[in-house]
């Protein structure tokens, strides 16, 4: 039996105890960082300070919406204010992280209720919950958008059951169409590693063009395809290879690489592709005369297309096979449901990928590095108006992960006008909800402070469609959530679980044996 003494105890219990105070000191940073954001809200919250305020969703009870909206209805201008989703008011990275006590409380009714709701109603807004003073969601911003899973059927439990899959398979058609999908990204793969042994060791040439020369030059002609290529080879292909007889779990863990956005390679590819283009056209004699020395018949633009018709080629296939699907009467919704959800995914992807495409469109942006602003999220078109100064043009918006980007629209190339963090901006909605043109119309507001002053730019935007707005409100809101999320982990101090097992460890040794 092992004989344990004063001297093995105490080094683990003040080991343990250290780990627990540090635990409790990162529970009082998160109150106190709580409490100072709430003080420095004067008297009660606006409306532009709530992200739930005002109008609330239609599946939410009554006694929820008065809850959350009883300190409003006093003063006469409940019929004015909206809600940041469907009937929304204002939304800001303050207006998340600040919260009074009676807006939380009302707000975890809300939740509740509308969480309840959700199931049977389609297309209703993400539902929230309180977690160390913040609003969180309980459902993903995805969940129930998706226009298949907007149908009930989809939300039903025999969804989650596995079903028999020989009657899909027994389909000629839906085979096929199975094979081509597997077959076509084995040659995809194939494809994408003889282009990299092909050029993308351009640098043993002799004879290399100066315009070639550099592995940064390297890296403008190729982009990030050896990132692609890495992704298709290591996780794509081989998740289609274990997965053929087993169609629902393809779909899944297919969709699962879209919503990690371990396709944004796709993205910084587009993004990358003008200057790759112009450095091609510069160097064309010499790139001609090297695919006939290596007696390549496609040539380096064939190669670097590729990418782009392979992701486009996606939710073709698998609109067929959806098609094929509901032809052959096949009664497996498991199956359809996981398709559907994989092809909206693609389609999504491959929209951002479009608009991506725009970016290295933008003039003059002086000393603003887009690499350096996170991920691209979405870019849609209004028509802006700058309320100070009543000016009006045509603008398209650049949402990144760290700030927007608005530019001016002028025939084929986009002017830089201004940037902002997300720190300093604030979405509204306008106060006419009467008005015909209400849900076209986005109201930015900027507070910036300049020495001792505030700053405040305000702009007015209309799209062209209510949905246009909807769908940049919830990106925007998305990425809001995002940066509350990495603001709420600052000022947190822990200890990696190996670090501590290893201080453990020394100080029982140096006891034990010392």
């Amino acid at each position: 039996m092992f004989a344990i003494n004063w001297f093995d105890v105490i080094p683990v219990a003040l080991t343990f105890l250290a780990i627990a105070f540090v635990q409790v000191l990162n529970v009082y940073l998160h109150i106190f960082s709580d409490n100072t954001k709430s003080t420095d809200i004067a008297g009660t919250v606006t409306e532009s300070d709530c992200p739930i305020s005002g109008n609330v969703d239609a599946t939410t009870p009554t006694s929820a919406k008065n809850g959350a909206i009883s300190r409003k209805t006093s003063n006469g201008k409940l019929e004015k204010q909206a809600s940041i989703l469907d009937s929304d008011s204002g939304i800001s990275l303050n207006s998340i992280n600040t919260s009074t006590t009676t807006t939380i409380a009302a707000a975890a009714t809300t939740a509740a209720a509308t969480t309840i709701s959700t199931p049977a109603t389609p297309n209703s807004s993400p539902t929230y919950s309180t977690h160390n003073g913040f609003l969180t969601h309980t459902l993903s911003f995805e969940t129930l958008s998706d226009e298949y899973h907007e149908d009930e059927d989809t939300l039903s439990l025999e969804n989650l059951f596995p079903c028999d899959q020989t009657e899909i398979y027994a389909s000629k058609k839906i085979s096929f169409i199975i094979d081509e999908l597997i077959q076509t990204e084995v040659n995809y793969v194939n494809n994408l590693r003889k282009g990299l042994a092909n050029y993308g060791q351009l640098h043993q040439c002799e004879d290399l063009p100066e315009g070639l020369r550099g592995d940064q030059r390297q890296q403008l002609l190729l982009g990030n395809i050896s990132e692609i290529l890495e992704l298709h080879d290591k996780e794509i292909l081989p998740l289609m290879l274990r997965n053929q007889r087993d169609l629902k779990g393809l779909f899944d863990e297919f969709a699962t690489h879209f919503e990690k956005n371990n396709f944004y390679c796709y993205v910084d590819f587009t993004i990358g592709k003008k200057s790759s283009m112009q450095l091609r056209q510069e160097n064309r004699e010499w790139l001609q005369s090297y695919q006939t020395t290596i007696k390549d018949k496609l040539g380096i633009d064939s190669f670097l297309v590729q990418p782009i018709q392979r992701l486009t080629r996606y939710p073709l296939l698998l609109q067929q096979f959806i098609s094929e699907f509901y032809k052959s009467g096949i009664s497996c919704k498991p199956v359809l449901s996981a398709v559907c959800k994989l092809e909206t995914r693609m389609r999504r992807q491959l929209d951002v990928v479009n608009q991506a495409e725009e970016i290295p469109n933008i003039d003059e942006l002086n000393e603003l590095d887009l690499q350096q602003q996170g991920h691209f999220r979405r870019s849609t078109e209004f028509d802006a108006q700058h309320l100070p100064t009543k000016k009006r043009y045509r603008a398209k918006i650049f949402l990144f992960d760290r700030c927007l980007v608005c530019t001016e629209v002028r025939k084929r190339r986009l002017a830089y006008r201004q940037h902002y963090s997300w720190e300093h901006v604030e979405l509204q909605r306008p106060l006419e909800l009467a008005t015909s043109n209400a849900n076209k119309i986005i109201n930015l507001l900027v507070k910036q402070q300049d020495r001792d002053k505030t700053k405040r730019e305000e702009y007015s935007f209309v799209a062209s469609e209510a949905s246009v707005v909807k769908q940049w409100l919830l990106a925007t809101h998305k990425i809001i959530e995002i940066a509350r999320h990495e603001q709420s982990k600052r000022d947190t101090f822990s200890l990696p679980m190996d670090l501590v097992l290893g201080v453990v460890l020394a100080i029982w040794l140096i006891w034990q044996y010392l």
